[in-house]
């Protein structure tokens, strides 16, 4: 019952990652904000290992840990909250990032050696169907979602964390979860370090909402849903677990539905149904077996 709670839970609280990024960017430069978010749930984790006496990494354990957390938060959510930063709505970002799972089924059966079946690429298919018909409003009334350097960013957030989820399950699954996070988040801090100084205009303005969206981004979306995520790649097919990020855009516009206000069509409601048959359909399928 546990196995089956953590992949909805995690995509609950990762959708709310959406709704507090919009929050953030208005107080804050996106690659400071990051900074210390990632910095901090560093200082939590380093805390928490020490206090409860976890084995630490060899070196070169920690230095994968380091490259994982490098791509998997500095890579992805770096150029994701840089897009919404820029103006580009949360729900083109998304449809973006939520082809993952087809980027992921295309790349694995190459690097970790997953077959991909075909109940598994008709799930992926009905999915990512399912995303555009949920996403269908906002992209017809999208303008600065088709700039040229947003489009771009956005792409390079899903190449961070596809990437950043395999290198995760070949080199990094065996760690233990706090020790493991904290390298994994002291990788991201530097990497977000560097965006800042290049982009040269540090903001950081402690509003209470900001501190809301900064202490929520710390404790729910750093420790607990990337926790469940680790969780999710060690114990998991790597091409299952990228299938549950299409739940993710359905689950931010119900969300935006609640807290916003923000209607609901139809067409929605449809993409939302055929979302979550798809990915019923891709965690129903066979295991991945390594190819021969």
């Amino acid at each position: 019952m546990l196995t089956r709670l953590i992949p909805l839970v995690f995509v609950v609280l990762w959708s709310t990652g959406f709704i507090f990024s919009k929050i953030a960017v208005r107080d804050a430069e996106p690659f400071t904000f990051l900074a210390i978010r990632f910095g901090l749930a560093a200082s939590v984790l380093c805390a928490l290992a020490l206090a409860l006496q976890a084995e630490w990494p060899r070196r070169r354990e920690a230095l994968h840990a380091a490259v994982a957390g490098a791509l998997l938060h500095g890579g992805y959510l770096g150029p994701v909250f840089w897009t919404i930063g820029e103006g580009m709505s949360a729900g083109i970002a998304a449809l973006i990032v939520s082809t993952q799972p087809i980027l992921t089924a295309l790349i694995v059966p190459s690097l970790i050696g997953e077959r991909i079946g075909a109940r598994h690429w008709l799930g992926l298919g009905a999915g990512f169907a399912g995303v555009l018909l949920v996403l269908a409003p906002r992209i017809a009334s999208a303008s600065i979602d088709a700039r040229a350097d947003t489009m771009a960013a956005a792409g390079l957030g899903l190449l961070g964390v596809t990437f950043g989820s395999i290198y995760q399950k070949r080199f990094a699954t065996g760690l233990d979860l706090r020790s493991g996070g904290v390298c994994q988040f002291a990788g991201a801090t530097l990497v977000m370090l560097l965006a800042a100084l290049l982009a040269g205009h540090a903001r950081f303005e402690p509003t209470p909402s900001l501190l809301l969206a900064l202490a929520w981004s710390v404790l729910v979306l750093s420790i607990g849903a990337i926790t469940l995520l680790m969780i999710m790649i060690r114990e998991g097919a790597i091409s299952k677990v990228a299938a549950y990020f299409y739940l993710v855009p359905p689950v931010t516009a119900l969300m935006a539905w609640i807290v916003f206000d923000e209607t609901l069509s139809g067409v929605q409601l449809l993409g939302m149904a055929v979302t979550s048959l798809a990915v019923l359909i891709v965690s129903r399928a066979p295991a991945g077996k390594p190819s021969q």
